[in-house]
């Protein structure tokens, strides 16, 4: 759950524009040419849960706990309630949102056994990871390979590594540039299902591609 932010007074005149997220809220400031006109409101989260925001001037305070629920503050020791709309924030602050960096996002394919060939449920994906990957201006991709814990520690190395490079020469193919990839393996050291020597277990048959 998202920690409480509280907002510090400072009484100098400000003319900028701020933009900050706090994980499932953001904050959105707004200084304009008075003294203290600060508007503060509450987003809610990409998954559509809302924190909570306390927004605090010289004793005053004003909680805000749903989404797009709004606050100014025009004058030191002065918090305003206000009422605020998703359309109200596409108009104020649509270019400051839409400068901010997508957020990072994590795919796992999976493989058939002790091979680096996708499973069948996992090719349909690499269409949909190059897609988000093109999204952003400047991507950085890191892939990481997995095994389950069959075979012997220097196989499985070899393996999840070979597993991670595959994804790359995937992604290579359909125009993610190389110098934005990084490959690493991780053998069977970090298991999705936790099994002992010897074991086959698909979900462990990974690749984990970082996209940020």
């Amino acid at each position: 759950m998202s920690a409480p932010a509280r907002r510090k007074t400072d009484p100098r005149p400000a003319r900028t524009r701020h933009l900050a997220r706090l994980a499932l809220l953001a904050l959105i400031p707004l200084a304009g040419c008075a003294s203290r006109n600060d508007l503060y409101v509450l987003l809610p989260g990409k998954d559509g849960k809302t924190g909570a925001l306390v927004v605090e001037s010289e004793g005053k305070k004003q909680t805000l706990d749903t989404p797009y629920a709004a606050a100014r503050v025009k004058n030191v020791g002065s918090v305003d309630g206000l009422k605020s709309s998703e359309a109200d924030v596409k108009q104020e602050f649509g270019p400051a949102l839409e400068a901010q960096p997508k957020r990072p996002v994590s795919f796992y394919l999976y493989f058939q056994r002790d091979t680096d060939e996708f499973a069948p449920e996992s090719r349909a994906l690499v269409n949909q990871i190059f897609a988000e990957i093109a999204r952003r201006p400047a991507p950085e991709v890191a892939i990481i390979g997995h095994t389950d814990r069959v075979g012997s520690m220097q196989y499985n190395d070899a393996l999840s590594l070979r597993r991670a490079e595959r994804c790359r020469e995937e992604l290579i193919k359909l125009g993610i540039p190389k110098v934005r990839i990084t490959v690493a393996g991780r053998g069977s050291r970090e298991p999705e299902i936790p099994t002992p020597d010897q074991v086959p277990e698909p979900r462990n048959r990974r690749v984990e591609i970082n996209v940020r």
